[in-house]
């Protein structure tokens, strides 16, 4: 009558893609010039992709939007996607 109850996986935390070797720089500094860094933090629509996704965490996150920003500004990144 009921179907079976689903087992909980147990979930893996993200690593945060600005920390190096799992230390995070001090000060909190991304270059806006990194542009593989800065693509793997955007979709393909152009938009800045949320903490929960990408794993970053606060204080990283602030920074890469600050570093997308610039980007833009500067013509290395596009404001919409293709």
């Amino acid at each position: 009558m009921f179907g079976k109850r689903k087992t909980t996986t147990k979930k893996i935390p993200k690593k945060d893609p600005v920390c190096v070797d799992g230390v995070r720089p001090r000060p909190m500094f991304v270059d806006y010039k990194d542009l593989d860094l800065l693509g793997k933090l955007t979709n393909r629509h152009g938009k800045i992709v949320s903490r929960r996704k990408t794993g970053c965490a606060a204080s990283s996150q602030h920074a890469v939007s600050r570093a997308i920003k610039r980007a833009r500004f500067m013509a290395l990144l596009p404001y919409e996607g293709n």
